[in-house]
């Protein structure tokens, strides 16, 4: 059983960078692919970036491409993602995810193929 700890969330301007973080731990971190979702109040919780467990592939929303980076470190455990340019839509809750195996260089972008999901943090953008 993996579990995941999300951290790094706060608020900030428009404009602004925050860094989220999530600590794996109960599982073999090196196999496992990971994602951020994200979830605004009222809507549906939305895919943001992937990687693969090999930390070569990389995949965006659109709504982020060019200011968010996902990245993974096999040897702290741990996936980050970098926003940079944050604006008021980015305003949600942000879930880190994970799922053994899969694609080299194609990562994961759909919520139900992920086994595991930490408890959220919560990222404000004020304007």
């Amino acid at each position: 059983q993996v579990q995941l700890v999300e951290s790094g969330g706060g608020l900030v301007q428009a404009g602004g960078s925050l860094t989220l973080s999530c600590a794996a731990s109960g599982g073999t971190f090196n196999t496992y692919g990971m994602a951020w979702f994200r979830q605004a109040p009222g809507k549906e919780r939305e895919f943001v970036a992937a990687i693969t467990w090999s930390g070569v592939g990389t995949n965006y929303a659109d709504s982020v491409k060019g200011r968010f980076t996902i990245s993974k470190d096999n040897a702290k455990n741990t996936v980050s993602l970098q926003m940079n340019s944050l604006k008021p839509e980015d305003t949600a809750t942000y879930y880190c995810a994970a799922a053994k195996g899969g694609s080299y260089y194609n990562p994961r972008a759909s919520n139900w193929e992920y086994d595991y999901w930490g408890q959220g943090t919560q990222v404000t953008v004020s304007s």
